[in-house]
């Protein structure tokens, strides 16, 4: 593999495992501050994807309907913690996973009602459909650096949030300490609110950006899911920080296993999990 070649694959698993940041970490933040195992996470990854297609065939914009498909997916995670979820806190994980497992049925189904089964592509917008050139034969596209730079703008946005500001306080207050938080005076519903909307909010704009260099098709959450659950249990159950550190991991042994083994790919990251498994359980980063 030449300099450029290597270049590229290193871009392509960085802008991977940036996007499944993304996925984690909602996922993540979800299980480790209201103790939610959420099945159907993949589910608003799918969402994202057939919104960004809808409303850029609406609008004529892809930035539009990323704008209008965030504000719509932040408002359905709220709605879905008001109705639904918040009767689960207490309940045991069993039934935390039969409701979500029951949500990926019916969100699938209301896909298929309001779009159909076909798959679609997303055009990627006309600004940013050209490509970088590395060598007379090789380039690289400029949406796909655009992906990785809102994803880091995302995650440096959501660490100040945690760790800066007042309501990133009473978030990891009320995942310490539930009834202490309580006790102070703060509203822990409404913290579940907002915790749960950004995640969903979270997983709908990953699926809402990814959908340009991907085809929109049925059931495209659940193989992202599975990457979200090995990137949580790598990095850590309810640590940013290390859904941050996993999903790069597993973003460079995914992209380059293809490349190098391409007979191991499958494998190769189910490997890594139970090798970091093996030797710390608790995976890379403590909550």
């Amino acid at each position: 593999m030449d300099f450029a070649n290597f270049l590229i694959q290193l871009l392509n698993s960085i802008q991977y495992g940036l996007l499944l940041f993304m996925l984690a970490a909602g996922l993540t933040l979800i299980f480790g501050i209201m103790g939610v195992v959420n099945l159907a996470h993949g589910s608003f990854y799918m969402l994202g994807a057939y919104m960004a297609w809808f409303f850029t065939a609406q609008f004529d914009s892809l930035v539009l309907a990323i704008v209008v498909g965030t504000v719509l997916a932040v408002v359905l995670g709220w709605l879905l913690e008001w109705g639904l979820f918040r009767f689960f806190y207490h309940r045991d994980h069993l039934d935390q996973v039969l409701l979500t497992f029951g949500l990926i049925y019916i969100f699938e189904e209301l896909r298929s009602i309001l779009w159909g089964d076909d798959v679609h592509a997303v055009q990627v917008p006309e600004l940013l459909n050209w490509s970088i050139p590395l060598t007379d034969t090789l380039s690289y596209p400029v949406y796909r650096l655009v992906m990785s730079g809102i994803c880091i703008a995302l995650a440096i946005g959501l660490y100040l949030l945690i760790s800066k500001t007042r309501l990133g306080m009473k978030i990891r207050a009320g995942a310490f300490n539930r009834e202490m938080t309580e006790a102070l005076g703060i509203n822990i519903r409404l913290i579940h609110g907002v915790v749960f909307a950004l995640g969903v909010g979270l997983a709908a704009i990953a699926g809402m950006i990814a959908s340009p260099i991907a085809s929109v098709y049925p059931g495209m959450g659940g193989s992202v899911l599975i990457m979200c659950f090995v990137v949580v249990v790598i990095g850590g159950i309810g640590s940013v920080r290390g859904a941050l550190v996993a999903a790069l991991l597993v973003g460079l042994v995914d992209t380059f296993g293809k490349v190098l083994v391409p007979q191991l790919a499958g494998m190769a990251v189910y490997m890594l999990m139970a090798l970091v498994l093996l030797y710390k359980p608790e995976g890379l980063f403590k909550q």
